[in-house]
C-alpha cells in the first residue's frame, strides 16, 4: 500500500502549477530515486505516473544489491550505487523496515575447480576495488548454507551485498521528494513536446528538463533509441524461516544475465526478512505478453532444485512475470537524449535497476546541476548509440 502521503497525493490528480524544474515521466524505483536527488538539489519537480508507485519493472525485480562486475563500467556504477545504498540506510532500524531491508550478503556457488578459479579471480577484483568479500572452501560452504547439494566446490561470499523490498523502497524514496516539495500527477504521458510533456487528459505540463524513466515503457516516447523487452519470471514461497540465510547465485549466472539473445535461466535463490524464499530467473528476449510460460518456469524451477534439492518441498504462493528494458550493450541510458534538447533519459538498466538506481539518479542530477559525478559517466550517455542510429537510419533509407 502507498504511504499516506503519496495514496493521498495520488486521490488527486491536480497539481499546484503547471511549470516544473523538471519532469519525471515514471514512478518505478528509477524515476523515484530521480525525483529524491532533484528535489534535494532544490529542483521543483514533478512525476507523472499513470499506475501504482513502483508497481511496474519495480515490482517485478527481485530486489538485490548486489556489485556486479561484468565490466569495469557495471561495477563503476553497482559499486557507488551500494555505497550510497549503505549511506542512506545507515544503522536506523526504522529505515531498514521501512525498505525490508537485509544486509544478507551473496554467495557466488562454485559447482566445481573451474568455477573456483572464477571466484578467486572475481575476488581479486573486487578486492581491488574496496568491496569485502571472501573464498569459501567446500567444508565452509555448507556450514553457511547446509541446504546446498552435495559435491559442490566453494564459492565466494560478498559480505555487504543486501536486499530490499523494490516497491516500498520506491514509495520511501518517493516520500523523501514529496517532504522536500516535489508534486506528483497521476496521469499518463503520451508525447514529449518542446519544454513540456502531453497527458492523455489533454492536459499539457511544462517543465524546463524532462527525465523519461519509465522503463521499457520509454519506447512509446523515445523510439529512436534501442531497447528491447526482457521478460523475467518469479516465483516467492510461503514462509520457512531460516531455510536459507544468503542470497545464492550460481557463478554461470553473469554469462546468463547478459546473453543478448535467447532464452536462459539461472539459479538465484533470496531469503527474504519475512522467511520467504525468493526464486529466479529466467529471461526471455523480445516477449511481450505477461503470461506465465510454464516451460521456462520449469526450466527455473528444475535450475533452482538442482542447487538446492529441498526446495522441492516448499510451497510456493505465487509466480508472476515482468519486463526489463535491455540496451544494445547491456548498460543503461543514462543522460542527455541526443537528439532532444532538455529531455534526459534514465532506462535500460536491465536486471541492475534496483541496485543501481541511486548512483542512476546521483548521476543525472549531477549532470543537470552542471556538478561533476563521483565516477564517469561518458559510458552511460545515450549518444553511444549514435552511430548504431546513423547506420540503421542509413539502412532504411537505401530500402
Amino acid at each position: 500500500m502507498p504511504h499516506l502521503a503519496i495514496a493521498a497525493m495520488m486521490s488527486d490528480t491536480m497539481i499546484d502549477t503547471t511549470e516544473f524544474d523538471v519532469i519525471i515521466v515514471g514512478a518505478g524505483i528509477i524515476g523515484c530515486a530521480c525525483a529524491a536527488s532533484l528535489s534535494a538539489n532544490g529542483l521543483a519537480v514533478c512525476v507523472i505516473e499513470p499506475n501504482t508507485i513502483g508497481g511496474g519493472a519495480t515490482a517485478a525485480g527481485m530486489g538485490h544489491l548486489v556489485v556486479m562486475d561484468d565490466n569495469p563500467t557495471e561495477l563503476a556504477l553497482s559499486s557507488y550505487s551500494l555505497e550510497l545504498w549503505r549511506n542512506m540506510l545507515g544503522q536506523d532500524p526504522q529505515r531498514h523496515r521501512a525498505h525490508e531491508y537485509s544486509q544478507c550478503g551473496t554467495i557466488w556457488v562454485a559447482a566445481d575447480e573451474e568455477e573456483m578459479h572464477a571466484a578467486t579471480a572475481k575476488q581479486r577484483l573486487l578486492q581491488e576495488h574496496g568491496i569485502s568479500c571472501e573464498i569459501l572452501n567446500q567444508a565452509q560452504l555448507y556450514r553457511l548454507e547446509p541446504e546446498l547439494r552435495t559435491g559442490l566446490a566453494g564459492g565466494l561470499l560478498v559480505h555487504q551485498d543486501g536486499l530490499v523490498y523494490p516497491p516500498k523502497s520506491a514509495e520511501c524514496l518517493l516520500e523523501r521528494a514529496i517532504q522536500a516539495g516535489a508534486q506528483i500527477c497521476q496521469a499518463k504521458v503520451t508525447a514529449l513536446q518542446d519544454g513540456a510533456v502531453m497527458l492523455d487528459d489533454g492536459r499539457s505540463v511544462r517543465g524546463r528538463e524532462i527525465v523519461v524513466a519509465n522503463g521499457i515503457a520509454a519506447m512509446s516516447l523515445i523510439d529512436d533509441l534501442p531497447l528491447r523487452y526482457k521478460k523475467g519470471h518469479l516465483l516467492i514461497t510461503d514462509r520457512y524461516p531460516n531455510f536459507i540465510q544468503h542470497q545464492l547465485v550460481e557463478l554461470a549466472y553473469i554469462k546468463n544475465a547478459h546473453a543478448s539473445d535467447g532464452d536462459s535461466v539461472a539459479f538465484n535463490l533470496q531469503p527474504r526478512p519475512t522467511g520467504q524464499v525468493f526464486i529466479g530467473s529466467s529471461r526471455q528476449f523480445d516477449v511481450q505478453h505477461k503470461e506465465i510460460d510454464i516451460g521456462i518456469l520449469s526450466k527455473m524451477l528444475r535450475q533452482a532444485t538442482s542447487y538446492v534439492p529441498a526446495l522441492s518441498q516448499l510451497r510456493a504462493i505465487r509466480t508472476w512475470t515482468g519486463f526489463r528494458a535491455a540496451t544494445p550493450d547491456g548498460l543503461p541510458y543514462i543522460g542527455a537524449h541526443p537528439n532532444r534538447p532538455h529531455v534526459w533519459v534514465a532506462t535500460g538498466h536491465e536486471g541492475l535497476g534496483i541496485t543501481t538506481s541511486l548512483a542512476t539518479a546521483e548521476i543525472l542530477t549531477n549532470q543537470i546541476c552542471g556538478e561533476a559525478s563521483k565516477i564517469p559517466i561518458q559510458p552511460y550517455w545515450p549518444d553511444r548509440m549514435l552511430p548504431k542510429l546513423t547506420a540503421l537510419t542509413s539502412q532504411s533509407n537505401s530500402r
